[in-house]
């Protein structure tokens, strides 16, 4: 047995840490000191069991994107082309994940010196 005279050995206390619920206080301070080269490996590993999370929140998130995502693809199909097209639905941010960067938009100044230096004026 791990436990010695009343101590915790640091191999069984190392265990006990592993398996706490995704969302104890303790496996979400772990999460959040992870720098963010750590969490895009984190996330790229795919191990949702490590978010802060259960796997039941997990997937109630997955189910009201996708009800929004069809909400959207609704209206779309029965809206005349000439109306105002809503949005796209943003998915629920997830913990752990890092949310996208926006599209960059060009400017006029920026790409005029492209189309430039495409041509060949810009020196």
């Amino acid at each position: 047995m791990d436990v010695y005279r009343g101590r915790l050995s640091w191999r069984r206390l190392r265990v006990l840490i592993q398996h706490l619920p995704p969302e104890s206080a303790t496996m979400t301070e772990l999460r959040n000191s992870l720098s963010d080269e750590e969490m895009a490996e984190q996330a790229e590993a795919g191990e949702p069991e490590k978010g802060r999370w259960s796997q039941v929140e997990q997937l109630l998130a997955l189910i009201a994107d996708r009800v929004a995502r069809l909400e959207y693809v609704t209206i779309l199909a029965n809206s005349g082309s000439k109306g105002k097209k809503p949005t796209p639905p943003e998915p629920i941010a997830r913990p752990g994940a890092k949310a996208k960067r926006p599209k960059s938009k060009l400017s006029e100044s920026s790409a005029e010196t492209l189309f430039q230096l495409i041509n060949g004026g810009a020196a």
